[in-house]
């Protein structure tokens, strides 16, 4: 572009003022349209860029079915390429398991999880061997070996070597019941026990004696009954060494040697060290 002529600018000549205004008009004009042709050709290769960003993205999707997912870092790198993209504001982004179709907010949650249904336990316990699917699992576990109880209960002092252990502990203090049977209405502090208590209404009963074939609800029973076969007395007397089978026994067994009388009869006052013997007592009273 040809501009006036140099006189014109430095000198105040008939009309000089007018042209010199309008020279600088010009020139504002040339550098504004200079200035959004580079803001145009910024903005297109910043999307570029984020083109080049998606399609990366949609490339990793291990374990995810029926959608496009994104973890928290190539968010926030999509995000630095430029100011101008919206943040994302849609609902959060889900791992799916292809097996069994539970969810996750966190790829590294699926990965544990996809190791339920292979088997897989890469974590071993240095000292005793056994394994687990979760380094975390493993982490609770050491602390059998250390002794190491980290979270105590204030109210009561009684210490846990992990901090769910506590918070299912700190409910028998608050009295919360968290879980109740939907048929029944009963009301449990801990979800396992109101999934071992639903086997009363379903009637299933998973663990089946290998000798007998008898099935029980619950392990603890099917733990007893298996000592019927084995012989197995696990529960000794340190008073007279005797042994027994269930530790409810044992506990009945220690009276004798304590002179406790825990049952007592509400109609004459009479006293038993089992509640079997308060039992057939009563019929003296009943009839």
């Amino acid at each position: 572009m040809v501009g006036p002529p140099k006189n014109e600018i430095r000198t105040g000549k008939k009309n000089g003022t007018s042209k010199k205004v309008e020279f600088q008009n010009t020139l504002t004009d040339c550098v504004t349209a200079t200035d959004q042709w580079k803001l145009k050709d910024l903005k297109e290769e910043s999307e570029e860029l984020n083109e080049i960003q998606d399609k990366d993205q949609f490339k990793k999707h291990d374990f995810v079915t029926g959608q496009k997912s994104y973890s928290r870092s190539q968010i926030d790198t999509t995000q630095n390429l430029t100011q101008k993209r919206p943040k994302n504001t849609g609902t959060r982004c889900h791992f799916t398991c292809q097996q069994c179709g539970k969810s996750f907010d966190q790829q590294g949650k699926l990965q544990v999880h996809m190791s339920i249904h292979t088997g897989e336990k890469p974590y071993s316990c240095q000292q005793c061997g056994k394994s687990f699917n979760d380094h975390g699992n493993l982490k609770v576990h050491i602390r059998i070996h250390t002794g190491e109880k980290s979270y105590l209960c204030h109210q009561c002092g009684k210490s846990f070597n992990d901090h769910g252990n506590l918070k299912v502990h700190l409910r028998i203090h608050t009295g919360e019941r968290l879980f109740t049977c939907q048929q029944c209405g009963k009301s449990f502090n801990e979800k396992g026990i109101l999934q071992r208590h639903m086997r009363i209404h379903t009637g299933e009963k998973p663990y089946k004696c290998p000798q007998c074939g008898k099935g029980f609800a619950q392990q603890g029973s099917f733990n007893r009954h298996i000592r019927i076969h084995t012989g197995e007395k696990p529960f000794s007397c340190p008073k007279c060494g005797k042994s027994f089978t269930l530790k409810n026994t044992l506990k009945d067994h220690i009276r004798i040697h304590t002179g406790e009388k825990p049952f007592n009869c509400q109609q004459c006052g009479k006293r038993f060290i089992q509640k079997r013997y308060l039992n057939v007592h009563m019929k003296i009273h009943t009839g």
